[in-house]
């Protein structure tokens, strides 16, 4: 059995005028999670869009949606 190389440890490189003693550990993550809506595609399944656009008409299509009028999205992408 192969032994895994120990970490070698690194020099505190955090600036002395940094501090986040009053910082709370994922405050905004529920927040942030709520609002967001990422898919991630196959290697294979993204070569075929050339972009967030072509992906989403696709799907619509797929879906059996009607085409989104809109010239933007959430994301500012063109639809």
């Amino acid at each position: 059995m192969k032994k895994k190389p120990s970490k070698v440890s690194e020099p505190d490189t955090m600036r002395a005028e940094y501090d986040f003693r009053g910082g709370v550990r994922g405050k905004y993550a529920r927040r942030y999670a709520e609002g967001t809506n990422v898919v991630v595609l196959d290697p294979d399944v993204a070569a075929v869009f050339p972009d967030a656009a072509a992906v989403n008409r696709a799907l619509r299509k797929a879906a059996g949606l009607p085409q989104a009028t809109s010239s933007s999205g959430k994301w500012g992408h063109g639809v």
